[in-house]
């Protein structure tokens, strides 16, 4: 028998194979370059979202920052205007009492003229009467006398209308009370007028 004639067909379909083969891997090989081409190109996209995010965090401190300020800010005024209100309560009857001071000291000069003279009794009681009533209408209202006889001179509560030696009492002391002063929720409304005792 002689050499056979190699069929022709089975050998392209052989080489179709190896061809198809290489262009698979070949392939494959290209798909994995693209991949690993868009990580690369994916990679340097990251710091910069990094970067947004830390400044979103910087600009959100900022606002609440700012949020924080503006709320203690609110809490100022609130307290500030509490306060205003309750001064306003305490104080509003107090060009009322400077208006009434006059009277009072009236009736404190009419007590003593009246103890003064024997044939008013009577007549002295019932201004001591009326004077202690008034006082004490006074004191419901947030007044307090200030009479600081004997007590050291204090120029925020008290005006010196004279100087006088006196070698039994203390120097700068008060004296005498010329005219009482008096307070209203513990705020001056008219300073004392008082004999001080002069120093050596």
């Amino acid at each position: 028998m002689g050499n056979e004639p190699v069929n022709e067909s089975e050998s392209e379909k052989q080489g179709d194979k190896l061809q198809n083969d290489e262009g698979g891997e070949s392939g494959q090989s290209s798909g994995e370059q693209e991949v690993h081409s868009d990580a690369q190109q994916a990679d340097p996209e990251q710091p910069s979202e990094v970067v947004d995010t830390g400044e979103q965090a910087d600009e959100l401190a900022k606002v609440k920052d700012q949020l924080l300020r503006t709320i203690a800010e609110m809490e100022n005024v609130r307290r500030r205007s509490q306060r205003d209100v309750e001064n306003a309560h305490k104080f509003a009857v107090e060009k009322l009492l400077g208006d009434l001071l006059p009277v009072l000291d009236s009736l404190e000069k009419a007590e003593e003229v009246a103890k003064a003279t024997d044939n008013a009794a009577s007549m002295a009681e019932g201004i001591s009467l009326s004077l202690k009533l008034f006082v004490g209408i006074l004191e419901k209202a947030g007044v307090a006398v200030v009479h600081p006889i004997g007590e050291p001179f204090d120029p925020q509560l008290h005006e010196a209308m004279a100087m006088v030696p006196n070698p039994d009492a203390e120097p700068n002391s008060v004296m005498d009370v010329m005219q009482r002063g008096y307070t209203l929720n513990g705020r001056l409304v008219r300073a004392a007028k008082v004999i001080v005792v002069k120093g050596e």
